[in-house]
């Protein structure tokens, strides 16, 4: 319960914390007005996308996304089906869209730092030791 309760908070560290942090939630006037809809639908979508990959790695794969309780099976059911590393991708489409709803340019940017730092995170230590850990990988 410890293990799962550690990796929920992973994304509200990355998508409350931090944009609050950088902006205080406020509305910004640094993009045009009407992203505002589409960021709150990318948002919502990416927020989807999110809970589904939580309860696959729990259902599927008997674990949590934590290092503390990894999954004992390979997930490939669900939005792992259409990326290797779904949360990685609906955080960072989260905080672009976090960005367009509140229209400031700062989370933007933050999440592109987001993407690329998860990118290196996924490609140098999390794909080995995927590899290793599971034969089909």
């Amino acid at each position: 319960m410890r293990a799962a309760l550690l990796a929920l908070s992973f994304p509200v560290v990355e998508l409350v914390l931090g944009p609050w942090a950088l902006t205080g939630f406020h509305m910004g006037d640094d993009l045009p007005r009407f992203f505002v809809v589409p960021g709150v639908v990318l948002l919502v979508l990416a927020l989807v996308v999110l809970a589904d990959a939580h309860v696959r790695l729990i259902i599927d794969g008997k674990g949590t996304p934590s290092p503390l309780a990894p999954p004992v099976r390979l997930v490939r059911s669900g939005v792992y089906r259409f990326a290797r590393h779904p949360m990685y991708v609906a955080t960072t489409v989260a905080l672009v869209g976090e960005a367009l709803a509140l229209r400031r340019a700062v989370l933007l940017v933050a999440a592109g730092a987001y993407a690329v730092t998860l990118f290196a995170l996924a490609r140098w230590w999390e794909e080995p030791l995927l590899r290793r850990r599971f034969e089909d990988y």
